[in-house]
C-alpha cells in the first residue's frame, strides 16, 4: 500500500478534542482508571454510546511524543482480536490523546500476581489467554502489513476483555523490520528488565525473537503465578527461569505451578508440562534456538506436534546490566523502579 493511502487511513482516525473531553467528563479524576510514565488513562463514553479508554499524554518530551507517534502509526492500522483497537486520536502542539476500546477487566498482571484474583483464573482460562497472546504476536510478526516487534511485552501490557480474551496493548516502544530483515540495532533504551533477552541486554539487538523471549517469560509467569523481575530478591538471586528450568530438568515441573491452577477441576498436568516446555524453548539463551511465534501457536494448539528439548534459559538477572550502555541502563533502572512501586 502506498504511503499516501496509509496517511489517509491514519487521518481518518483523527478526532475533535471537545468530543474526547466531553466523553471523559472533561478528564475528571472520577473517570481516571490508570496512569503511567507518559500519561493518564480515563474511562469515557462517546456520543454513540461506545465506551472507550482515553490516554492523555502528559509527557511532551521527545520520548513521550515518539511513543504517541508509534501507537498511531502502528496500532492504528492493525486489526486482530488479540490486539487492542485504536478508535481514534487527537494531536496538536500542546496535546496528544489516544482513544482505545475499553476493556472491562484488568490487566493480566492484576490477575496472575494477586493471590485473591488468581484463584479466578483456572487452568483453562490461563491456557486460552496464552494462546490468544501467541496468536496476536504471530500476526504482528508475520501477517500485519509491517513486521512489528512489540519490545515491551509483559503482563501489565496484556489487557483482558470479554470472556477474558487477551489483547496486546502499549506499542509505544514497538519497532518495525522490513520483510527481508531479520534483526536490527535499537537506538536508546527500552523494554523492561526480566523480559528482555540476552542479545538485547548485551548489544541492543532486536528481532522477532525478542518478543518470543518475552512471551516465554510471561507464559512461565502465567503457569507459576510468580513475577520474574521480583523472583531473585526472594530466592537468593535465582531467577524464575532458572528455577523452573532446574525443576523441569529434574522431573519436578509440576512443583513450580501456581496452586490456584492445581486446585482447579480443569487442571491437566500433561498440558501444563507441555506448556512449561514451550515456555523454556522460548527463553533459550540464543535467539536462533527459540521458535517463531507461528510455531509456538502450533505447539500450543496441537498436542500431536513434537516439541524440541530446550537448552538452558537466557540470563535476565541484574548481572547482565554490565553490558548495557549508560542510556539503556538508566532507562531500565527507571522502568524497574516504576515496576517495583506498583
Amino acid at each position: 500500500m502506498e504511503m499516501t493511502s496509509i496517511t489517509e487511513e491514519w487521518q481518518s482516525k483523527a478526532m475533535d478534542f471537545e468530543v474526547i473531553s466531553q466523553a471523559t467528563n472533561f478528564f475528571s479524576d472520577s473517570n481516571k482508571i490508570g496512569e503511567g510514565g507518559f500519561g493518564n488513562v480515563y474511562k469515557g463514553r462517546l456520543l454513540n454510546g461506545l465506551e472507550v479508554a482515553v490516554k492523555r499524554i502528559i509527557s511532551m518530551t521527545p520520548g513521550g511524543i515518539e511513543n504517541f507517534d508509534n501507537e498511531v502509526r502502528l496500532i492504528g492500522l492493525v486489526q486482530h482480536i488479540n490486539i487492542i483497537r485504536l478508535i481514534g486520536f487527537f494531536s496538536d502542539e500542546n496535546e496528544r490523546i489516544l482513544v482505545y476500546e475499553h476493556l472491562e477487566n484488568l490487566g493480566l498482571n492484576s490477575c496472575i500476581f494477586d493471590t485473591t484474583r488468581s484463584s479466578s483464573l483456572n487452568w483453562q482460562k490461563r491456557f486460552n489467554i496464552a494462546i490468544g497472546i501467541a496468536r496476536g504476536l504471530s500476526y504482528l510478526h508475520q501477517d500485519s502489513r509491517f513486521k512489528i516487534i512489540h519490545l515491551d511485552l509483559k503482563p501489565s501490557n496484556i489487557l483482558l476483555g470479554v470472556d477474558m480474551i487477551p489483547k496486546i496493548s502499549d506499542f509505544g516502544m514497538a519497532k518495525t523490520l522490513a520483510r527481508d530483515q531479520t534483526e536490527a540495532i535499537a537506538t536508546g533504551g527500552g523494554g523492561t528488565f526480566g523480559y528482555m533477552p540476552p542479545e538485547y541486554l548485551r548489544n541492543n539487538i532486536f528481532s522477532v525473537k525478542y518478543d518470543v523471549f518475552s512471551f516465554g517469560v510471561m507464559l512461565l509467569e502465567i503457569l507459576s503465578g510468580k513475577r520474574n523481575s521480583r523472583f531473585p530478591a526472594l530466592n537468593d538471586g535465582e531467577t524464575l527461569l532458572s528455577y523452573i528450568w532446574r525443576n523441569w530438568s529434574e522431573g519436578k515441573g509440576l512443583e513450580i505451578v501456581d496452586p490456584a491452577i492445581t486446585s482447579s477441576s480443569e487442571f491437566r498436568p500433561d498440558q501444563v508440562l507441555r506448556c512449561i516446555q514451550i515456555g523454556l524453548l522460548c527463553v533459550q539463551q540464543l535467539a536462533q534456538d527459540r521458535p517463531t511465534m507461528w510455531l509456538v501457536v502450533l505447539m500450543l494448539e496441537s498436542e500431536t506436534v513434537d516439541i524440541d528439548m530446550p537448552k538452558s534459559p537466557g540470563d535476565t538477572s541484574s548481572s547482565s546490566r554490565e553490558h548495557l550502555d549508560d542510556e539503556s541502563y538508566s532507562v531500565c533502572q527507571r522502568t524497574m523502579s516504576t515496576m517495583n512501586g506498583r
